[in-house]
Formats: C-alpha cells, structure tokens, sequence
C-alpha cells in the first residue's frame, strides 16, 4: 500500500505534499491573488472569484497528479 512519500515518522500523504506544491507555486507566481488597479492600460478584467476557485482546484488537481507520478487527462 503506497499511500504516501517518505518513510519512517516522516510519512507524508500525497494529497499534503500536493497541498504544499500548490502553495509554492501559488505563491512564487502570484497565482490567484487580486489584482491591484492601476492607472493607464489594463490587459484584463481580474478574474471572478468562482473562476479563482476552480482555477485553484486545477492547479491542485495538476499537483497531486505529479506526485503520485500519473499523467494529467
């Protein structure tokens, strides 16, 4: 049964070290913060919180994907 990474008392489930991926990526990306309004030219409407959300589930569907070493459908 491998349920997990590591071994020993270091145990680790997939789904917390896919939790852990996702907020380094989040956070050395930016992915899902606000965007703060600027003066002048504004490529994009900031994205509705909904869209956020499943965006954020994405990415950490993608995460545990990697992980556990399966591909992405």
């Amino acid at each position: 049964m491998d349920n997990g990474v590591g071994g020993g008392n270091g145990f680790r489930s997939h789904e917390d070290v896919a939790l852990d991926l996702l907020k380094f990526v989040a956070g050395s990306t930016g992915f899902g913060r606000a965007t703060v309004p600027s003066t002048g030219f504004s490529g994009t409407a900031a994205p509705k919180a909904e869209e956020q959300i499943n965006q954020l589930l994405d990415l950490y569907g993608r995460c545990l994907n990697v992980v556990k070493g399966t591909k992405n459908s």
